[in-house]
């Protein structure tokens, strides 16, 4: 089973080269790790961390760090980890603030979008994992703080140029599959319904 994971990350990453080759797009995004995590201060490190942990594959998860944003943008561990991913507890009772898991492409993703960047400056394809679900306001504007929010299930990104035209993928969300999120914005990128 890990192996099948390992494989899919695989293929999807190099999916994603090949579709950043031949369309020649900018880069695209969809994170927002620079917001404090944790709705509640009272809320135990343990809560933090299950919450965390319950965001990626469980392959991933064994290994990662656990950390959380504090209210002036410091990145405090929670648990150290061995491998490249880092899992966050986000805010349940925050929209855009999900728990999610992502390697340092995404991370660096997710604080260029935060900054507002034109584009997103990470040099390879980053994965982001949000297996516990998360709840966002807009598939087409980045920026988007008015609209309701939307409930989006288990479900996993590849942070990485994505142009919709060249990819023939929808650009709205459906329960299961693929489309490209934020399509035609630098931020676009592959968001996979389900889990890997």
């Amino acid at each position: 089973m890990a192996q099948t994971k390992r494989w899919l990350v695989v293929v999807a990453g190099i999916f994603a080269a090949a579709v950043v080759v031949a369309s020649g797009t900018r880069a695209v995004a969809q994170m927002q790790t620079t917001q404090p995590s944790g709705a509640n201060s009272n809320e135990s490190k343990q809560a933090k961390i299950d919450r965390a942990l319950s965001a990626g594959p469980a392959d991933i998860v064994k290994n990662a760090t656990v950390a959380e944003m504090d209210a002036q943008g410091k990145m405090i561990i929670l648990r150290a980890g061995t491998n490249e991913f880092t899992c966050m507890p986000g805010d349940p009772t925050g929209v855009g603030q999900p728990a999610m898991c992502e390697d340092e492409a995404s991370m660096q993703w997710g604080r260029d979008f935060a900054a507002h960047k034109p584009k997103p400056t990470n040099t390879v394809p980053g994965i982001t994992y949000m297996l516990a679900g998360a709840t966002q306001r807009s598939d087409s504007d980045p920026y988007d703080t008015t609209s309701d929010p939307i409930a989006i299930g288990p479900h996993w990104m590849i942070m990485w140029p994505f142009d919709a035209k060249s990819t023939g993928l929808p650009t709205t969300h459906k329960p299961t599959g693929a489309y490209i999120m934020w399509a035609g914005t630098p931020y676009a990128h592959l968001h996979v319904m389900g889990r890997p």
